[in-house]
């Protein structure tokens, strides 16, 4: 099988980006044959993948990315802009399916990407799905000018495919009314999941411990992106309850009020920490004895929260989007309100203080991921996908 991919980001960033590098990993090991278009140069991606570069005149972004210097958020876009968007990408994507001739296009993100597969189906016969991995729809929210053509591009979609149940509930939901019975029955869950290789049973964090002068202390970590969605201030505003030390991994606009809050309630132990990823991020949920992700909104999936867990580390998470799909409370996890910073240093105490309690809930949490998401259960699944959607490995002209 041969797959096209389109991804509207560079493929270093987290969430979808996560994803989408290791759902092409998986798949290779499979047989099957990548080729991707992306606006970046060429990172990541192994030798085998064909990658087309997209040359973006602006970088759209769903909600605000600090690692992409300069992007605007789709309702920022002029109307010229979105055009000149959906023309680089068009462009690119026609040269790409001439070259590559892709069985399928996978498209991730309902977004204008979509909108050049409808198109490319409608020229060339070459089948599409799309995954929503729920970000797409809260800026679909934002910004209507995208929903006509969105509509379109799923009325003619093989498959729709989530990354959770509330992902689903939230897609029908804003697209209510224009759904072909047969489109219901060909929306999917599929999950991220983690590559196990890279959680063995144990890790030597001796060095965080010197670098971050943590030695002998109980750590509360949060990583992510500093943005309100996320949530970290709520856990920054109760440390002066939490008994242990907080640490604050990532970067973003609620960064400079981070400081200033630290800064005027005196907070000894919270301690704001570069964006960092790859080996040492997960070297931290290894190190840390309790993850917190308070998101205030709907989480689509949640894969630091995946990587915490498959490091045995107990997570204290909200009850929001797709997190229920991975926490059950009590038994690999806690659930807190949203935006009660009381309970999340209830929770943390409650962890922090019994260490058999927490040993308990992390290796519950590590058993979770490991049954049920995996990187090689995704790609089996959307391999199986490509399959029944082209069962000839050939597109169906008809």
């Amino acid at each position: 099988m041969k797959i096209l991919f389109l991804y509207d980001f560079p493929l270093w960033g987290s969430g979808s980006a996560t994803y989408l590098r290791n759902l092409t990993q998986g798949l290779l090991k499979l047989g099957d044959k990548i080729g991707i278009v992306v606006p970046e140069e060429r990172r990541f991606l192994e030798e085998k993948i064909k990658q087309y570069k997209v040359n973006l005149p602006q970088v759209p972004v769903f909600i605000a990315h600090p690692e992409l210097k300069g992007a605007k958020k789709y309702s920022e876009l002029s109307t010229r802009e979105i055009t000149e968007i959906y023309k680089s990408f068009l462009d690119t994507t026609l040269e790409a399916v001439a070259n590559f001739e892709p069985d399928i296009i996978h498209v991730n993100h309902l977004s204008i990407i979509s909108w050049v597969a409808r198109y490319i189906y409608a020229i060339k016969k070459v089948k599409y799905i799309i995954t929503s991995h729920g970000s797409c729809l809260y800026n679909m929210l934002n910004d209507k000018r995208l929903f006509p053509l969105c509509e379109d591009a799923i009325r003619k979609a093989r498959a729709i495919t989530v990354v959770s149940g509330d992902t689903r509930r939230k897609l029908i939901k804003t697209f209510k009314g224009i759904w072909p019975n047969n489109i219901l029955e060909n929306i999917y869950i599929i999950p991220g999941g983690i590559n196990p290789n890279s959680f063995p049973e144990n890790i030597d964090t001796s060095y965080i411990d010197e670098k971050y002068n943590v030695k002998d202390k109980k750590v509360v970590l949060f990583s992510g992106r500093l943005i309100s969605q996320k949530g970290a201030k709520y856990l920054v505003k109760a440390a002066n309850e939490i008994k242990g030390e907080i640490l604050i991994i990532g970067d973003g606009p609620e960064k400079e009020y981070f400081k200033d809050l630290i800064s005027q309630k005196k907070l000894l132990n919270v301690h704001l920490v570069d964006y960092i990823s790859g080996r040492e991020l997960i070297d931290f949920y290894y190190r840390a004895d309790v993850f917190v992700a308070p998101s205030v909104w709907d989480e689509p999936l949640g894969l630091t929260i995946l990587e915490a867990m498959a490091a045995k580390c107990p997570v204290v998470v909200t009850r929001k989007g797709g997190i229920p799909l991975l926490v059950k409370g009590g038994y690999n996890g806690i659930f807190v309100k949203p935006r009660n910073s009381s309970e999340i240093a209830q929770a943390c105490n409650k962890l922090l203080t019994n260490d058999e309690l927490r040993e308990k809930i992390g290796e519950n949490a590590r058993k979770t991921v490991l049954e049920k998401f995996t990187w090689d259960k995704t790609a089996s699944r959307f391999h199986r996908l490509y399959n029944r959607i082209c069962p000839s490995n050939k597109n169906d002209k008809k």
